[in-house]
């Protein structure tokens, strides 16, 4: 099968999305279909070119047999809502140019987040006369006025027209989380399109190992018991709540350490605000590379799993908290109840706190430092658990989604594949 793939982001970006499509694609590609991926020069999530890449109008490379061709984009930082429009609005516009000029594909695939890419995919796909899949990684335009950049208005519910349409013009639509599919179905769009193919980790990537001794040093992080979260530091993630949990801890258990790795809208709000109340138990670490993800998590004792205190955030399941699983870390999980929470309580695999509760998640915090055994516990249960949330089994999934879709029954048969 020949997949065309649109995503704005692509290693050596390292967001939920990056990973999970090029994670999935590399199965893709052992099994023998030949995958193209459409995305932009990696900017995500500071708005700024990484070192050694240009923004050229299309440069093509090769990422371990997956052929990735990259457009000209517009680059905005993750901060205001109309820059960030134009950013969306130039990847839209420069991968369907581009992408008339690559081989005719079977089946064109996008990925939401961001939305407009599921615009381009399905003027693409119409443009090549291919089946349109949309796989549905978060309820946009909802977060938007989730996480407060932009208010209720006629423009978001135009959006949420567009969005509507897609999802009924789409031959199949693949959600990332049971609670997508059921949001999607009381919106009147078929239930037997719908699929569920949840995030995974790629487990010959994660494993439990020893602390990286020379990043411990670095960080200043040896002797300590370290809650990690890794992953961006964005308006959807309510990090705030973290300093506040840090704060009620910094003089009675000196011995945790709050970690925050990566970049993201409020990082530096939140280095302001540590600094400001004098918070030396919150260590920063920069952004890391996707090769460099299993170092970051040996130096937890505990994974940080965080989202902000908003009803459309518990739809979400967070895909760190797979790679967790796979490094055979208890997970604390601070959200919104749902369903995130489901399969940490289901699995038995951390502790769930409820969102926007800096004192649970400091007695939450406090729990696990001093209970060895129950951690213990946790962490073998979480291991065990990632071996039922793989990368590979997920890849499997959706290439049975897309022989449907290819094959003329994906909207009839696609609501059929769930895992």
């Amino acid at each position: 099968m020949r997949i065309l793939f649109l995503t704005e982001n692509f290693p050596p970006e390292t967001n939920a999305a990056a990973t999970r499509v090029s994670e999935r694609a590399l199965y893709w590609i052992r099994a023998g279909h030949e995958v193209t991926v459409l995305t932009s020069a990696p900017n995500f999530p500071g708005g700024k070119l990484f070192d050694g890449w240009e923004n050229r109008w299309r440069q093509v490379t090769d990422h371990q047999g997956i052929r990735v061709v990259r457009v000209k984009t517009y680059i905005a930082p993750n901060e205001g809502f109309a820059r960030r429009i134009i950013d969306f609005l130039s990847f839209m516009v420069m991968a369907v140019a581009v992408g008339l000029f690559e081989k005719r594909p079977d089946v064109v695939v996008s990925t939401s987040p961001q939305f407009f890419a599921a615009v381009g995919g399905w003027v693409l796909a119409g443009l090549r006369r291919a089946p349109f899949v949309f796989e549905l990684g978060d309820l946009w335009p909802r977060s938007i006025t989730a996480v407060g950049a932009m208010k209720d208005s006629p423009v978001i519910r135009a959006i949420e027209a567009l969005e509507l349409f897609l999802y009924r013009r789409s031959a199949a639509v693949v959600a990332l989380t049971r609670a997508f599919k059921a949001d999607l179905a009381q919106r009147r769009i078929p239930a037997e399109k719908i699929a569920v193919v949840i995030n995974g980790v790629d487990l010959p990537r994660y494993a439990p190992r020893p602390r990286d001794e020379a990043l411990e040093a670095e960080w200043g992080l040896g002797g300590k018991f370290v809650i990690g979260y890794v992953g961006t530091h964005g308006m959807a993630h309510g990090l705030i709540n973290v300093l506040d949990a840090a704060e009620r801890l910094k003089d009675t258990a000196p011995h945790i350490r709050f970690l925050l790795v990566g970049n993201g809208a409020e990082r530096q709000m939140l280095k302001d605000e540590a600094a400001r109340r004098n918070l030396s138990n919150v260590v920063f670490g920069p952004p890391q590379p996707k090769d460099r993800m299993p170092a970051v998590w040996s130096l937890c004792d505990v994974a940080l799993i965080h989202l902000k205190d908003s009803p459309a955030f518990a739809e979400v399941i967070p895909s760190k908290m797979f790679e967790a699983m796979g490094m055979g870390l208890p997970l604390l999980l601070v959200a919104p109840r749902g369903e995130a929470s489901h399969i940490v309580e289901a699995d038995r695999a951390g502790l769930f706190v409820p969102a926007a509760d800096p004192d649970g998640l400091a007695a939450a915090a406090r729990r696990l430092a001093d209970d060895h055994a129950e951690r213990k516990i946790l962490a073998e249960a979480s291991l065990a658990a990632a071996s039922t949330h793989t990368r590979e089994r997920q890849a499997e999934l959706f290439i049975q989604v897309l022989d449907l879709v290819v094959a003329g029954r994906g909207p009839t048969q696609a609501g059929t594949v769930e895992g």
